[in-house]
């Protein structure tokens, strides 16, 4: 019988920190997008998945043009 004076306080200090955690996540737009992490594991854009060419094209398009080709490295200094 004792022990409901620990443990009905230290449910009580639980439940708390659970209304406030759900407050903050809240109040930080936590909920604010439900659906986008479930759409965009689908469209996964790995970049090993693309053929060598398409990688260098979008490479290009992003402006990320190497000085440098692929297969030719330069030694280390």
């Amino acid at each position: 019988m004792s022990i409901l004076y620990l443990l009905i306080p230290l449910s009580l200090i639980l439940l708390g920190l659970a209304v406030w955690a759900f407050f903050w996540a809240v109040k930080h737009d936590q909920f604010e997008d439900l659906e986008g992490p479930a759409h965009r594991i689908l469209f996964d854009e790995d970049e090993n998945d693309l053929l060598p060419e398409e990688r260098e094209r979008r490479r290009r398009s992003r402006g990320e043009v190497d000085d440098v080709p692929a297969d030719r490295e330069e030694p280390p200094r």
